[in-house]
């Protein structure tokens, strides 16, 4: 495995924690990297704990929905869904065109055999 998948192993834990109202600390974070399977490293647990102490997690994961990558997907992903809309609505626009004209074909149906 690659440093940078055990680096996020431990930013995952700490997530974890944060999601679960969990203090941050080495030893919660110690817990979920066990229960994981993680070999845990102390000093790498020490670092991020630390690292955390300054951050507000909720701003960041207010900032990381709002980046551009995802907003560039948006629009991308509404397409398809914008076709599909419009081809459904010409389906059922020929569809009401075909229950108009039968309607018609009826109609006039009824006046020959009524004599109306």
């Amino acid at each position: 495995m690659g440093w940078r998948s055990r680096a996020m192993e431990y930013i995952y834990a700490s997530l974890v924690l944060y999601a679960a109202g969990k203090e941050i600390s080495e030893e919660n974070l110690k817990k979920i990297l066990e229960a994981a399977g993680v070999e845990v490293d102390e000093a790498r647990v020490k670092a991020v704990v630390a690292a955390l102490k300054n951050i507000n997690i909720d701003e960041v994961v207010k900032s990381a929905t709002a980046m551009p990558v995802a907003a560039a997907a948006a629009p991308a992903a509404a397409a398809p869904a914008a076709a599909e809309e419009k081809k459904e609505e010409e389906e059922e626009k020929a569809e009401e065109k075909k229950e108009e004209v039968s309607e018609e074909q009826l109609a006039a149906g009824l006046e020959s055999l009524f004599g109306f």
